[in-house]
């Protein structure tokens, strides 16, 4: 193997201004970890996006080289767990904001930060769910414990046309849920209602500012957005419901009302994918293997290389990507 290879590089100047660069690195210049991994597939997920433009401070060391998630095969271990030849999963951890991340041919991480390829996927399946496929799954599996199933009522998904949303959506759908998609994007009808959405809403009825209690309209949500749109869907869901919220694409503001909470008994339950514990992330993998549908994970997701990187992550901070973009190294 080469002893160098290609790498995207973050770095800021003396005047706190970020650059971006294609460069080549060594192993010698990654990071501490136990684990060697050959990189065979990522993703340009939204928080890769605020990474890559600089928009949000979401890296916070410099250099650093971005990307959040990663699919590979081990190449060296001192990990009790990892051998050469195992086929990985990494999603978080810090990984792509502190620690060098995923764009790069190679990662060196911390063994407990991995978990197995589940049988039957490939590299580029997994990261055509990704971290934002993942944390739609933890939101689904979220809203199943506090008791919000199909019977209950709809579901709302905010950002319908999105990583999690699009996955979201898939999910619910196979599981038997009503959806209500909201979507900016109302070309995308025929692509949402292909994933299972069974009806389509203008974000516009959610992006502005909300009521303290509105009609009740669904049962549960999962929320990608924030701001005044989760502010929205948490004065219509309906009594004893729950909103699961991951995201933040309008902003991290909530300016809504206690009365979803005191008077409806609405629960608000915050998804975290980056520090979730290691046995949530293996049932979140395993449910993802065996009830996500792979037609319609195809359909949701493209697929661009390395050279893309860049272009993709101006491209979903435009708000002009749709489902998942799937890198091969």
């Amino acid at each position: 193997m080469p002893d160098t290879f290609k790498a995207i590089l973050v770095s800021r100047g003396e005047d706190k201004k970020q650059s971006v660069a294609v460069t080549e690195i060594s192993e010698a210049d990654l990071m501490e970890g136990d684990v060697t991994v050959a990189v065979e597939a990522t993703t340009v997920n939204y928080k890769d996006g605020l990474a890559i433009t600089g928009k949000a401070p979401v890296i916070r060391r410099f250099p650093l080289v971005p990307g959040i998630d990663f699919a590979g095969t081990v190449l060296a271990s001192s990990h009790p767990e990892w051998k050469k030849g195992d086929k990985v999963i990494l999603n978080g951890w810090g990984v792509g904001e502190t620690h060098h991340g995923a764009y790069a041919e190679r990662a060196r991480v911390k063994g407990e930060w991995l978990v197995p390829l589940p049988e039957g996927m490939s590299p580029r399946d997994a990261m055509a769910v990704g971290t934002a496929g993942y944390t739609a799954m933890l939101c689904v599996m979220a809203l199943e414990h506090h008791g919000i199933m199909p019977k209950r009522g709809s579901v709302v998904v905010t950002g319908a046309a999105g990583g999690v949303g699009s996955v979201a959506i898939s999910i619910l759908s196979r599981l038997g849920y009503h959806i209500v998609a909201s979507t900016g994007r109302t070309e995308e009808e025929s692509y949402l209602r292909d994933l299972g959405a069974t009806e389509i809403i203008s974000r516009d009825e959610l992006s502005g500012p909300a009521k303290p209690l509105a009609k009740e309209r669904w049962a549960g949500g999962v929320d990608a957005v924030g701001s005044h749109t989760l502010a929205n869907v948490l004065s219509m869901t309906s009594y004893g419901g729950a909103v699961a919220a991951c995201g933040l694409a309008q902003g991290m503001d909530l300016p809504g009302s206690v009365a979803p909470f005191i008077l409806r008994g609405v629960s608000l339950l915050g998804i975290d994918s980056v520090m979730a514990p290691r046995e949530l992330r293996l049932e979140a993998w395993r449910r993802i293997a065996t009830e996500l549908d792979h037609a319609k994970l195809a359909a949701l997701s493209t697929t661009i290389g390395f050279d893309g990187i860049i272009d993709a992550a101006h491209r979903i901070m435009d708000g002009t990507v749709r489902g998942r973009v799937v890198v091969e190294m």
